[in-house]
């Protein structure tokens, strides 16, 4: 037990969960070796790194940026002045120019395999722990392989060919396994894991791994199975959605309940990440509101006025669809004093516009010091994001709105697209009308026929900035093609990151992914 509680010490340096999974609500700064980890708030205490690992996901500079900077739905545009160019990094992500030495690249592999270490040390403390029902144990190990596995769905996601470490205590230095084996690795995990897990849908099983959340990532596996291993699995997609409705799952009735600040009750969301205002909390709002817009609001937050929505995207939604409303901020910001529009300190009106346009004389050149299409955009221009509803009376602290990983009307569009790829789209069409009714608030704009565009397309409008646009992309075919900012077609290569030249400084046994220079 020694060797347990010092790692348990270890941990509890790292902050606790709170909030959704009633974690850390009690700081065990004495352990006493015997008993510790004998009781369901210690062993949240132990675990609770592991979960708060997925907090790393949503930076504008990890994972939840890089799906969508990348993709033809987000951008943080340089605004006049040279807020937001950061050395060419969102111009990078948007005209697909990263390399090996981008920060964005580095960043996002520091934060998944940092989240994939945390797992791993828990796991170790988990693993070692006498003072566990077998029952109980096998589950709480089972969660954290969950958990594991869920980060290597992101490596190999983003970075294809990875190092497979699931050894805490192994301080040697891993090679890269290929893409096709850390694939299977993850499903066999699920797999075997999915038995243990708890089935139930409900508060005490909410920001858990659950069997839902394995089943729903067993889902996207096999989704992606074509891209990623060269095999299709449509038929193992269906399979796993058929069983993720049988659980306790329901779409809400409100689609915005699933992004209210407390959404802890939405029982759509199958997997998500806790926040918490006092913990590390949602900061959506921070990236992309301008600095006033907090003002006509109702709340106070140093914003940055960054991140907002690619205009063809915006415009791609019809203006009947209530979820454009919902994710979009667009026109005047009043001041409630006043009754005026606020003024930038351009002294121009702060009106968020949905067009993006270049302020002639700004643009900016490439690494190379060739002129590109990229140039600086006036502080009020494009729809920011405001589908996690911001809290008014909010002072100076981050949102407390839990974020979705993974939530039903994906598992819905995902069984929807494996049925019309099979060629069974009369199968797929209630469940994407029952999604499009939902938006829609009626039966008028259901689908009669269902395309595989169709399915597309609903896929982009219902999971808009939820971690899905680059994958679906390039599923889809549409990730290389010319778009906003990028009039030309992207190199193949491109559909993978290149592992980062920090990674390879500190691990050489790494090599680089096909397309891009060799360290």
């Amino acid at each position: 037990m020694n060797r347990t509680i010092k790692y348990i010490t270890c941990l509890l340096g790292l902050a606790l969960m709170t909030a959704c999974t009633d974690l850390g609500e009690e700081v065990y700064d004495k352990l006493p070796k015997d008993t510790f980890g004998n009781t369901p708030e210690q062993l949240n205490a132990i675990i609770g790194p592991a979960y708060k690992s997925l907090k790393r996901l949503q930076p504008y500079d990890s994972a939840w940026g890089m799906s969508g900077m990348t993709s033809d739905a987000m951008i943080a545009p340089t605004r006049l002045g040279g807020d937001w160019w950061d050395g060419g990094m969102y111009m990078e992500q948007t005209m697909h120019t990263w390399d090996a030495r981008s920060y964005s690249v580095q960043t996002l592999w520091d934060n998944c395999t940092a989240g994939l270490t945390a797992v791993n040390a828990v796991y170790s403390i988990v693993e070692t722990n006498d003072l566990l029902s077998p029952e109980l144990k096998a589950r709480y190990l089972g969660e954290l392989r969950g958990l594991r596995a869920f980060w290597y769905y992101q490596l190999i996601d983003y970075f294809g060919n990875v190092p497979l470490v699931t050894d805490f205590k192994d301080t040697s230095l891993p090679s890269i396994t290929p893409r096709e084996q850390v694939y299977q690795f993850i499903v066999d995990e699920l797999n075997e894991i999915i038995p243990v897990l708890r089935d139930d849908v409900s508060d005490e099983s909410y920001g858990k791994f659950t069997q839902g959340a394995a089943r729903t990532l067993l889902a996207k596996m096999y989704l992606n199975a074509e891209e990623w291993t060269g095999t299709p699995n449509w038929s193992g997609v269906i399979e796993q959605c058929e069983e993720i409705k049988k659980l306790g799952y329901s779409l809400t009735a409100d689609w915005t309940a699933n992004f209210t600040v407390h959404n802890e009750s939405s029982r759509e969301i199958i997997l998500p990440i806790c926040f918490s205002a006092t913990d590390g909390g949602n900061s959506i709002h921070l990236y992309t509101l301008h600095y006033l817009d907090p003002i006509a609001l109702g709340f106070k937050a140093a914003t940055w006025n960054g991140i907002c929505g690619v205009p063809d995207f915006v415009k791609a939604f019809d203006d009947a669809d209530s979820r454009k409303e919902a994710t979009f901020l667009i026109g005047p910001m009043i001041d409630p004093s006043t009754g005026e529009v606020l003024m930038t300190t351009a002294n121009r009106p702060l009106n968020h516009t949905v067009d993006l346009n270049i302020v002639p004389g700004t643009e900016k050149r490439d690494a190379a010091g060739n002129l590109t299409g990229w140039g600086e955009v006036n502080q009020e221009d494009g729809a920011r994001i405001k589908k996690w509803q911001f809290e008014r009376g909010m002072a100076n602290t981050d949102m407390e709105n839990d974020v979705a990983i993974f939530r039903l009307a994906d598992v819905y569009l995902m069984e929807a697209e494996a049925l019309v790829r099979l060629g069974r789209a009369g199968e797929a069409l209630p469940l994407v009308n029952e999604i499009r009714q939902r938006a829609f608030g009626n039966t008028q704009h259901n689908y009669n026929v269902l395309t595989l565009e169709d399915v597309y397309r609903e896929r982009r409008f219902e999971l808009a900035y939820e971690f899905t646009e680059r994958q679906d992309m390039i599923r889809f075919g549409t990730f290389l093609q010319p778009k906003f900012m990028k009039p030309y077609v992207t190199e193949s290569y491109r559909k993978l990151l290149p592992i980062p030249f920090t990674a390879w400084q500190k691990n050489n046994k790494l090599t680089q992914n096909p397309g891009y220079p060799g360290f």
